[in-house]
């Protein structure tokens, strides 16, 4: 696809700005999702009910509110609207791309939960098996900067 031919989509000129857009939010979603589950991971160590407690509590749910969840929601939108413009569904690399980000919702969604447990006093995982799951977003992220920019297959 030329350069000038990506301003043929429904965005017009618009569509640097969307791509600007999608990929700043991407970078605050992708931020949130590093943060909170290291988060978990400290709040772990706290006793429930104690004022730490609680205040992991508030940070862990103001870093869904505030920086997750909007930031997930505008990346989905801003990315659709760029997928239609450029016509890229049925390709290989987006489907790949689309599948790990689906993931990476799911992963959210385990976060949420995950999150609920702890302010309700259970600690399910242990730290180890935490610390793992926290290197899931880099990972996915890695690949689906590869497919987007790479375009492997």
């Amino acid at each position: 696809m030329s350069f000038l031919s990506e301003y043929q989509g429904f965005l017009g000129a618009a569509y640097l700005w969307v791509k600007a857009a999608h990929v700043t939010f991407v970078i605050f979603w992708i931020a949130g999702l590093f943060i909170v589950p290291r988060y978990y991971i400290h709040h772990q160590a706290t006793t429930p009910g104690s004022a730490e407690d609680r205040a992991w509590i508030e940070r862990e749910d103001k870093a869904r509110t505030i920086i997750l969840t909007p930031a997930m929601l505008i990346v989905w939108v801003l990315g659709l609207m760029l997928a239609v413009h450029l016509n890229v569904f049925g390709q290989l690399w987006f489907t790949a791309k689309l599948l790990l980000v689906v993931i990476l919702t799911g992963y959210q969604g385990w976060i949420g939960a995950y999150g609920k447990k702890l302010a309700g006093g259970h600690r399910e995982l242990e730290d180890k098996k935490l610390r793992l799951m926290n290197e899931l977003p880099g990972i996915l992220t890695a690949f689906i900067v590869v497919f987007v920019i790479v375009k492997p297959f």
